[in-house]
């Protein structure tokens, strides 16, 4: 496996610099190849002086390969280092004599290593994008039509995209994770059909998943949860839409006046821009008046994730721009009632109020009303509870993930992609 950006580990910093959900994808897809009989080199990007190898486990480790100084590099510039890199990784490769059945890239800057790599050693290439170029650049423009000029120099969204192109017409497969980034694949990056399959993002079932009232309450009072609390969690990024999120929740203290806001957001150590989002977000919490009502913490450590979800009474996946949202799915996963929003890849798998709640990141009134109801309406949030924890069962565990993938790779037959009448309503539901 490629994965070239952010910081990459057995145990990753999570909340750190481009290090969140697609870390998090690779390195547990990685382990349930390992449970089906493979062993996973998970080959990344080594600067900060970081190790040149970091174990797993007994089958998965992480490989480091330098290029372009000892100074961490940005996702959107990153692959101009990376033909560096590939020559460091052919040369380690032939030196250790490595072999390996398939690469898959994750995210475009891996998957232009990850070609090269597939071409030099005459083995198949699949990439998952995660996100798209074309998708996030069309959004932010039409959301923000007076900065678009800033967006090419801080997104290089005219280079990303011209690489996303080559990538998909090149490589042996292309795996979507959402029905949208299937169709904008297919229709706006002219790739073959045949080569593009869909396979969601997933979640560990033996982690994530509801617990009995009591025990739930006894998790609330060993963290700390002594009102009735909205989370959020992720990195401190401007497209998590934290300060919509602020905004929201202004609207919903009004109506809510026993519940409180808890931000964990961000790493153990900040850079200069995430310093400045937190410094931000806390001047509008002043703002609003609700220094009291809202707390900030640092990103949750993994071993405590699931607790902290299970703790919550409403969890809410602010993105105004997300490739899916596993935040969303793990705290679905444990009973935990959650609001996404409309420019998300998840939304369109869930049901309006049976699976979740789903919002407008650019309205402010609209997210904050949604983020009332399931503590007006008992009946909504069990309901809620109960059938998001059902559909992420159904439709988003790590193995079913894994199986599908080598499926591909072997050219066996696999389900086909859930259109959207699918995703929307499966069999089998529960209700």
């Amino acid at each position: 496996m490629v994965s070239t950006h952010g910081y990459v580990a057995a145990q990753p910093p999570l909340g750190a610099a481009d290090t969140g959900g697609q870390v998090v994808y690779v390195l547990e897809l990685a382990k349930k190849l390992a449970q089906l009989g493979f062993d996973v080199d998970i080959w990344t990007r080594r600067f900060e002086r970081q190790p040149e190898i970091d174990i797993v486990n007994a089958r998965v480790r992480v490989v480091r390969v330098p290029c372009g100084g000892p100074a961490f590099i940005g996702k959107e510039y990153l692959h101009r280092e990376l033909m560096e890199w590939c020559e460091h990784a052919l040369r380690l490769i032939r030196r250790q004599k490595l072999t390996y059945q398939f690469i898959n890239s994750h995210y475009w800057d891996a998957g232009v290593a990850g070609q090269r790599l597939a071409e030099a050693l005459s083995i198949p290439h699949v990439h998952t994008p995660h996100s798209l170029g074309l998708w996030k650049k069309v959004q932010m423009e039409k959301d923000y039509p007076e900065r678009a000029e800033s967006f090419e120099k801080e997104f290089n969204f005219t280079e990303r995209i011209q690489h996303e192109t080559i990538l998909y017409r090149t490589c042996d497969l292309v795996v979507a994770t959402t029905p949208p980034q299937l169709d904008m694949i297919i229709g706006d990056y002219n790739t073959p059909p045949d080569r593009v399959h869909m396979i969601p993002p997933g979640y560990d079932d033996n982690r994530f998943y509801p617990v009995s009232d009591a025990s739930r309450q006894m998790i609330r009072q060993r963290l700390g949860y002594t009102r009735p609390t909205i989370l959020a969690l992720g990195r401190l990024a401007t497209n998590k839409g934290y300060d919509l999120l602020i905004d929201a929740f202004a609207v919903a203290a009004k109506r809510l006046p026993d519940v409180v806001l808890h931000l964990a957001v961000g790493g153990e150590s900040q850079d200069r821009q995430e310093k400045r989002i937190l410094a931000d977000l806390k001047r509008r919490v002043r703002s609003h008046g609700l220094r009291r009502r809202v707390t900030f913490g640092s990103f949750i450590a993994d071993e405590d994730l699931a607790d902290h979800y299970r703790a919550a009474d409403l969890f809410v996946l602010s993105s105004r721009y997300e490739p899916f949202g596993m935040t969303a799915i793990e705290a679905m996963a444990c009973g935990t009632p959650t609001v996404v929003t409309i420019h998300g890849g998840l939304f369109r798998a869930l049901s309006f109020g049976r699976h979740a709640l789903y919002g407008d990141p650019f309205d402010p009134e609209d997210l904050g009303i949604m983020m009332v109801k399931p503590f007006r309406h008992p009946k909504l949030w069990s309901r809620l509870s109960r059938m998001g924890a059902h559909k992420a069962r159904s439709l988003f565990t790590w193995t079913g993930i894994a199986q599908q993938l080598i499926s591909l790779v072997e050219g066996r037959p696999t389900l086909k992609a859930l259109d959207d009448t699918e995703w929307e309503e499966p069999w089998n539901d529960g209700d």
